[in-house]
């Protein structure tokens, strides 16, 4: 069954590892016995569910958890239960990939309006003046 992760991007259940095991957050005496921490492990660079633009800002937006073959890793371990742990670390990783499938605004380059520059330069006249007011005046 496919993940829905924006209506245009799904990504294919088999495209997910999953590795259990013990963790180090809560659950009591249960912590020692059973493997509740989820890896989770996606090879974005190789998913055919997402595009090239995207893929290059999910390598920046993922930073360190993204390793140099393009694979997301991330590790879920705040819950006590296995099952929360899987659902936190898919949640955050469809996080990313929705961030990632946002395209970032073009910046236009904007320039300093006629009046601006005029208005500035008659304010540092301005300050100019005043400070050269303040100045000694000279005894003869």
């Amino acid at each position: 069954m496919p993940i829905i992760v924006t209506p245009r991007i799904t990504i294919e259940d088999s495209e997910l590892s999953e590795i259990f095991t013990t963790s180090s957050g809560p659950g009591g005496q249960n912590v020692n016995k059973v493997a509740t921490a989820v890896r989770l492990r996606f090879d974005a660079l190789n998913s055919p569910g997402l595009s090239d633009d995207i893929k290059a800002r999910l390598r920046s937006i993922a930073g360190r958890r993204m390793s140099k073959d393009g694979v997301i890793q991330i590790i879920a371990q705040r819950f006590a239960s296995q099952e929360r742990n899987r659902d936190d670390a898919r949640d955050r990783l469809l996080a990313l990939i929705r961030d990632a499938a946002v395209r970032p605004a073009a910046r236009v380059p904007t320039r300093v309006s006629k009046s601006q520059k005029a208005k500035r330069l008659d304010n540092k006249t301005h300050r100019a003046r005043t400070k050269t007011l303040r100045g000694t005046i000279p005894d003869d």
